[in-house]
């Protein structure tokens, strides 16, 4: 038989149970955000990279002075941090202001040649 004894000390089966519901929860939660937050460092990594490739093709562009040509189109791609990444030139003419035209150059870079949008966009006047 058993007694019941007065100094007995212990939790039930339903506190535990609740205790590692509510375990359970916040260790879900913490794996979610985990999650989130590499998604995003990711996601910066290429928009900071991509952002390097459009400046790179700008300076070369200034270096050399050598803009594409008005009204036209221009792609290529280069290889950086290990990955190819691909850009379009894209150059118009602003008339804006009166008697003064200029040249403006659109640089669109992309992860891969299908990519429907950008991950980094730079314009520039020439």
């Amino acid at each position: 038989m058993t007694k019941n004894l007065p100094n007995a000390r212990g939790f039930t089966l339903l506190e535990v149970l609740v205790a590692l519901a509510v375990l359970a929860l916040a260790l879900a939660a913490g794996i979610k955000a985990a999650g989130s937050n590499i998604d995003n460092a990711a996601y910066l990594r290429d928009r900071t990279l991509a952002h390097w490739v459009a400046m790179n093709k700008l300076t070369e562009m200034q270096v050399f002075n050598k803009f594409p040509t008005t009204g036209t189109t221009e792609r290529g791609s280069l290889l950086v941090a290990g990955s190819e990444w691909y850009w379009t030139v894209q150059t118009t003419v602003n008339k804006a202001i009166p008697t003064y035209e200029f040249g403006v150059a659109t640089i669109e870079v992309r992860h891969s040649e299908d990519a429907k949008q950008a991950l980094a966009t730079l314009v520039t006047a020439y």
